[in-house]
């Protein structure tokens, strides 16, 4: 069932009490399976609805995984099959603080958002801790990763996703799968 963005961030009573059953689901299925997660607009609100407009708008649809390192992180949304960057909005306000202050760490399996050495500069691209990754946290020298959503199933998908060979593809010198991972659609489920 899909909610529209006023929906899915509207406060009711059931999120104050109970994250896991006011979180918004997305499934992420790609070439090597599908990957589930929940989203924290309680948490991460900004990111979250940034993250659903471009669900909603299709945008990771045939995108890649392009930089797959083994010990740290899977990430996608940028690139197509041929390197060609898609176009973003205007970059969303980093969030970092806010949602570690709410128990959001780069753990095992959470989602992040990407982005340059500009805190404020996310767009499309995410990650998918694959390991822990406390240095990737908000702290008092920097302003971290923001993170805004976890993996709730699919993470034999991430663990196949993480150990596939890598190399230099396109405009990058290492770390690209060699044979494409395929985002071919991210969808909500509630």
């Amino acid at each position: 069932m899909l909610l529209s963005l006023s929906a899915l961030l509207a406060p009711t009573a059931a999120s104050a009490q109970n994250t896991s059953t006011a979180a918004t689901k997305v499934r992420i299925s790609t070439s090597m399976g599908a990957i589930e997660a929940e989203l924290y607009a309680d948490k991460a609100p900004k990111t979250v609805a940034n993250f659903v407009q471009y669900v909603n708008d299709k945008h990771y649809d045939g995108l890649i995984f392009h930089r797959v390192i083994p010990g740290f992180m899977v990430q996608g949304g940028g690139y197509d099959g041929q390197y060609r960057e898609r176009k973003t909005r205007a970059p969303v306000t980093h969030e970092g603080r806010q949602a570690l202050a709410a128990g959001l760490k780069n753990t095992t399996g959470t989602l992040a958002m990407a982005r340059t050495n500009d805190p404020q500069s996310a767009t499309a691209q995410f990650f998918i801790n694959v390991v822990d990754n406390a240095f990737l946290d908000p702290n008092v020298q920097n302003f971290g990763y923001t993170v805004f959503g976890k993996v709730t199933s699919g993470m034999d998908v991430l663990q196949k996703i993480r150990t596939t060979p890598t190399g230099a593809g396109g405009p990058f010198s290492s770390d690209v799968p060699k044979a494409p991972v395929i985002i071919q659609s991210i969808t909500l489920l509630k």
